[in-house]
């Protein structure tokens, strides 16, 4: 059996990033079938329940107050239309609802809004996710004593290079608030975006915060940059789809019980590209039309894919009892 570390060295990653392609895809593979079936994905809708005027200066987010972008601002969703689409999402096999907020922190008042969503929510049956920005351990607490399963806050990429893409928040917030979610007792949903400028050892530099983390996130998103038009990152030099898989690889052997996620970016990969991605060890995606301001795969593509590659979404059990092992197995921002 894999064994669980959280002393991972940088030279360690990228000797692993820099192992041949086949390589890599094959150890991925062994890990990833000690701790799950191959053939089953977890799947997760998310919803904006409160889109623009963010006071963050985040590069890559449509959603920032200093960006020129076309989106339209909302305020915080009435309860039921949020209630509304996590019924939507359970009838679409849906087994976790994800509702973002672009705030830079939620007021205490935002905060006893949310916690009737995630009531409400709860009572359908989902597994319950949020992503409001920093919190204060005070309301990680409000939010665990409410139920919430899951707290999502993205640590984007490297420290080293963090302040090329943003300036508002530190990179040792973002660890504080990952602490207080922890503490808390809540699970953690924590990644990063590719395809930022950023070097191959940015990228081990990433995943090295994550799988150096004390416990290993559940959920570990891995986004591809949705480039938008009025941020800073478009026009970036777009990433190379096996650098991406590459780094998918990667986060399954470091943090070898998490799920690791492909987020937002799937509209622009290919069939083939995703395929390799469960290959490399990814075992969960959001469905849906949407990403809070970004598009996303429609829902019927991908159950078509998933029957294409022999893929079944987990069910309700089995996502919240989190990894499953098979007896035999046939061989706030725009990213979450």
């Amino acid at each position: 059996m894999t064994e669980i570390r959280h002393d991972w060295t940088r030279a360690e990653i990228e000797a692993l990033l820099d192992l041949p392609f086949s390589d890599l895809i094959f150890a991925a593979q062994v890990v990833h079938r000690e701790h799950f079936d191959a053939n089953r994905v977890q799947v997760s809708t998310l919803l904006s329940i409160k889109t623009g005027a963010c006071p963050e200066d985040c590069g890559y987010c449509p959603q920032s107050a200093h960006h020129q972008v076309d989106l339209e601002r909302e305020r915080l969703l009435p309860l039921e239309e949020v209630l509304q689409a996590a019924r939507d999402a359970r009838a679409e096999g849906a087994t976790r609802f994800c509702m973002g907020a672009a705030w830079r922190n939620p007021t205490d008042r935002n905060l006893d809004r949310v916690i009737e969503m995630v009531q409400a929510v709860r009572e359908q049956g989902l597994e319950t996710c949020m992503t409001l920005g920093m919190l204060t351990p005070e309301q990680a607490q409000r939010l665990a004593e409410a139920g919430l399963d899951y707290y999502n806050h993205n640590l984007d990429t490297s420290p080293e290079f963090y302040g090329e893409v943003i300036s508002t928040r530190t990179y040792q917030e973002r660890l504080d608030t990952l602490g207080f979610v922890r503490e808390a007792g809540m699970s953690v949903c924590t990644g990063g975006i590719l395809g930022m400028g950023e070097s191959r050892q940015d990228r081990a530099g990433l995943l090295q915060q994550l799988a150096n983390l004390p416990k290993h996130p559940e959920s570990v998103p891995i986004n591809q940059l949705v480039q938008v038009e009025g941020t800073p990152l478009h026009g970036t030099e777009t990433l190379d789809p096996f650098e991406f898989v590459r780094t998918v690889a990667v986060a399954r052997i470091l943090m070898p019980q998490s799920h690791v996620r492909l987020s937002a970016g799937r509209t622009a990969m290919s069939d083939e590209m995703q395929a390799l991605c469960f290959l490399a060890g990814a075992n969960s995606i959001f469905y849906g039309e949407r990403l809070l301001t970004t598009p996303n795969p429609e829902t019927d593509h991908d159950r078509t894919l998933f029957a294409r590659l022999g893929i079944q979404p987990e069910a309700a059990e089995e996502s919240s009892a989190g990894a499953s092992v098979p007896a035999e197995s046939p061989a706030r921002v725009q990213h979450g």
